[in-house]
């Protein structure tokens, strides 16, 4: 094994032979990783599939995904990932999917709750904003950073639940992935960094400040665009909506299937509903509505008990 480099990912500590930056920032720590990344031949099938999609499959403890011109993933036991880079695929494009898709993968193993959100932290307190790809969820987490709010997740929230059964979102080490317009918009091109994948106009962004914590959720908001008919509106989920808006904004639905994952989606929600909120936010995606939509969460969150949320 070639030299590791250490991060910390969704509460968990990772060495790696790929160095994830700029993807994900890095840690130090001397205790023996949760998770290892390594080079090395993965298999084209697994045997006795349990599961199988367009591109993955999953038999026992491994997991099997390709991705077409950049590697196949062996994930196992929710421990390790075996990484074997096809003919020409660049670091960049491992670094993209490895942080993202397989490590969200990597999460359903280890059974946890893995949800589509950006975090940030309020107070003692996570707050999620959760949504399909192109919702806006970590142009707003950014926008929640300028103000003074340490992020603590983008796009991938991992979730737990404490001894008392309350809901908890672990932190994550990944970086802000913003479009080049929002970080235009947003006045953070200093801090913008490479480019997601070759001729994306995606781009790495450092957060403001970033925090590094375990924390209980305040609440979890869900992002709808203002769309006919449709008016702007912050409304709290009943139960039933909020366990079907938990489920349906897990990270790769489909896998909360495959493994089996659905009894513990609804706990959760249920959990979230019990010990903080599920809200659905309609607004609209125009930046020059950002700062209304950010003024109506700050409200909401003091109105909710989150008294002087602003940093």
């Amino acid at each position: 094994m070639g030299r590791l480099f250490s991060f910390r990912m969704s509460g968990l500590s990772v060495w790696s032979e790929i160095d994830l930056a700029p993807a994900a920032r890095g840690a130090a720590f001397d205790a023996p990783a949760d998770v290892v990344i390594r080079f090395g031949a993965a298999p084209e099938t697994l045997r006795n599939a349990e599961g199988v999609g367009p591109t993955w499959s999953l038999a026992g403890d491994d997991f099997l995904i390709a991705v077409p011109g950049v590697a196949r993933f062996l994930l196992h036991a929710g421990k390790a990932i075996l990484v074997d880079p096809e003919d020409g695929a660049t670091v960049t494009d491992i670094t993209a999917f490895l942080a993202g898709t397989v490590f969200g993968i990597l999460l359903h193993q280890r059974g946890q709750i893995v949800l589509h959100a950006s975090a940030v932290r309020v107070g003692e307190r996570a707050v999620l904003f959760c949504g399909p790809s192109g919702a806006g969820k970590s142009t707003l987490a950014a926008a929640f950073g300028e103000l003074g709010y340490a992020l603590l997740n983008d796009d991938v929230c991992a979730i737990g639940l404490d001894a008392s059964g309350a809901p908890v979102a672990h932190s994550d080490g990944r970086q802000l992935k913003l479009w080049r317009e929002s970080i235009q918009r947003l006045d953070i091109a200093d801090r913008q960094g490479a480019a997601v994948r070759p001729h994306v106009e995606k781009f790495y962004v450092s957060p403001g400040r970033a925090a590094v914590d375990t924390l209980p959720i305040a609440a979890v908001y869900a992002l709808r665009e203002t769309l006919p008919p449709l008016v702007d509106s912050l409304e709290a989920a009943n139960v039933v909506d909020a366990a079907l808006l938990i489920r349906r904004n897990a990270y790769r639905p489909r896998l909360v299937t495959a493994m089996k994952q659905g009894d513990a989606y609804f706990r959760a929600a249920a959990a979230i509903v019990a010990n903080a909120g599920v809200y659905i936010l309609t607004r609209r995606m125009e930046f020059a509505a950002m700062p209304q939509v950010v003024r109506r969460v700050e409200r909401h969150l003091q109105s909710v008990g989150l008294a002087g949320a602003r940093p």
